[in-house]
């Protein structure tokens, strides 16, 4: 089989883009000052990746998302009625259901990027940005000022979790929690005064986490299954190595296994097959993207699983002799968000079958195995 060509980080930087958010590892430790009751009292206090504080006098009515990984807090926080646009619009199939409706309905600025002058000119009064100043993602010198955003009355609030890379204040040490995330929730909670909902949601993430880290508290590190995202979608040619300071890092840790790249100082970084044949994981994701229909998306899967099958670098390795495929998308793997705490539990059910169970046995996640 010939390997599909694609075009290497390129495709990752735009997966990266598209996937909208997929966030680094520890920016600083979020802050959040909410005065008054602690059900969505005003002012709210939050600051930002350097810890400038920007202080939030009543809940905003009009709410443009740089991304959809944003949106889809919006939408989970029950604020999705006041959103009046996003940059990175979710692909279909790529939200919750629960929410994919609403979230289809929200105007398109930007199929990237939103253009300055049109965020400056949405008439939003709050814009919540995951990218923070990464060039590339359409922040720092081309993004609006915060001078401008003040004079278009738009108050600028960041995903701390996401946006902070490259800060001074930038932890480096591997990302290996979701408490990031469960800060990012209530943070936006408080902002949008909908606290309450915020922590509904992070104590359904805690209680799935908990679940887990229950089950395997037995279970040394050292004895803890190896594993390797496969990102499917960035292409075949130069496998993309997900980091330790990605999300994923710190969800397949949760999860009671071990990245095999968890040692490289970035989120994503470029690799070789020769990497990850001399890692010889004890198991692969086959991490793709939701296209849209189940159909389609098992075929994705198929895809991904043939072609580690049949390639000469990676036929021989011991999760693909040995079957041992995850097969779960990588929205709810690399991007921050509430999701993560269920991808945490469904690598778990899969890796670790007789400790770690599905509460709901009918919805388990993909077949351990290929061919069971």
């Amino acid at each position: 089989m010939r390997p599909r060509v694609a075009c290497g980080i390129a495709a990752a930087v735009a997966l990266f883009a598209t996937a909208c958010g997929s966030g680094t590892g520890g920016g600083p430790s979020a802050s959040v000052t909410v005065r008054d009751d602690p059900g969505g009292g005003f002012p709210v206090k939050v600051a930002d990746c350097a810890g400038k504080e920007t202080s939030i006098a009543k809940a905003p009515a009009r709410i443009v998302t740089s991304n959809a990984a944003g949106l889809e807090l919006m939408l989970q926080l029950g604020a999705g009625e006041r959103v009046i646009g996003t940059g990175f619009p979710p692909g279909k199939g790529t939200l919750p259901a629960a929410v994919a409706e609403q979230g289809a309905k929200v105007p398109v600025l930007g199929d990237k990027g939103i253009p300055k002058e049109k965020l400056l000119g949405s008439g939003a009064d709050l814009y919540v940005d995951t990218f923070g100043a990464m060039p590339m993602m359409g922040g720092g010198a081309t993004g609006p000022s915060e001078e401008e955003y003040a004079a278009a009355g738009i108050q600028h609030v960041y995903l701390l979790s996401t946006a902070c890379a490259g800060t001074p204040k930038a932890a480096k040490a591997p990302r290996t929690d979701l408490a990031g995330i469960e800060e990012d929730v209530r943070r936006l909670g408080a902002v949008t005064g909908t606290a309450a909902r915020a922590e509904e949601l992070v104590a359904g993430m805690e209680k799935q986490l908990g679940e887990v880290r229950t089950a395997l508290a037995a279970v040394p590190e050292g004895q803890r299954p190896s594993y390797f995202v496969f990102d499917f979608d960035a292409g075949t040619k130069q496998p993309v190595a997900v980091c330790g300071r990605q999300v994923a890092n710190a969800v397949i840790t949760q999860a009671g296994a071990r990245n095999v790249f968890a040692d490289c100082d970035a989120d994503f970084k470029p690799g070789s097959w020769e990497d990850v044949v001399a890692k010889n994981p004890d198991w692969i994701q086959l991490a793709v993207r939701n296209r849209g229909s189940e159909e389609a998306t098992r075929k994705a899967f198929d895809e991904a699983e043939a072609f580690l099958k049949g390639f000469p670098a990676t036929q021989g390795l011991k999760a693909v002799q040995e079957g041992h495929f995850v097969r779960l998308g990588s929205e709810v793997t690399t991007i921050a968000g509430v999701r993560n705490a269920e991808a945490v539990r469904q690598i778990a059910v899969t890796v670790h079958p007789d400790l770690v169970k599905s509460p709901d046995p009918a919805k388990s996640p993909a077949p351990v195995k290929s061919g069971q």
